[in-house]
């Protein structure tokens, strides 16, 4: 009986004792976001077409640009019916381009408003916020303050980060 008992107790202090590591992590963070303006623009390029039937046609089309600014320009065809008296029928189609609008590197955003926009065919424009009395803060003790909204295209966010890790 004592060797068991000295046994099991010479085992017991050999044994790993249970623990375990708990950390506590808290944060807060306040995060305030003002849009910014934006331009995007889409150059169209200049297109001729012509058909018809009954028609004879000394064909006009495009006239190649006089620069390399420039938008390609049409050249008018002359068109005569063929048979007197007859149907006909004629389409003709031109779209003018866009010539390369440059706009000055150092053209300034302020107040939300693009100085210079594009002028191409396709563009599409985003005013910037203003961030008018947007706030937020965090104080010593990591507590969130009061966030206040601000003009249009702006953003307050608030955030408390609560984690417990058991290892």
């Amino acid at each position: 009986m004592k060797k068991s008992l000295l046994f099991f107790g010479i085992m017991f202090l050999m044994a790993p004792s249970a623990h375990a590591d708990i950390t506590s992590r808290l944060s807060s963070s306040v995060q305030l976001t003002v849009d910014a303006a934006a331009s995007q623009a889409t150059r169209i390029g200049s297109s001729y077409s012509v058909s018809g039937s009954n028609v004879s046609a000394t064909l006009g089309g495009l006239t190649a640009p006089a620069s390399a600014t420039s938008a390609a320009t049409m050249n008018a065809g002359s068109y005569t019916q063929t048979t007197d008296g007859a149907a006909i029928t004629f389409t003709e189609a031109f779209t003018q381009g866009d010539a390369v609008n440059v706009i000055n590197s150092g053209t300034s955003v302020s107040s939300g408003v693009v100085g210079s926009l594009p002028a191409y065919g396709v563009v599409t424009t985003t005013a910037g916020g203003v961030a008018g009395t947007l706030a937020g803060s965090i104080d010593s003790a990591g507590t969130i303050g009061p966030l206040t909204a601000g003009g249009a295209g702006t953003s307050a966010t608030g955030q408390f980060v609560s984690e417990i890790t058991v290892r």
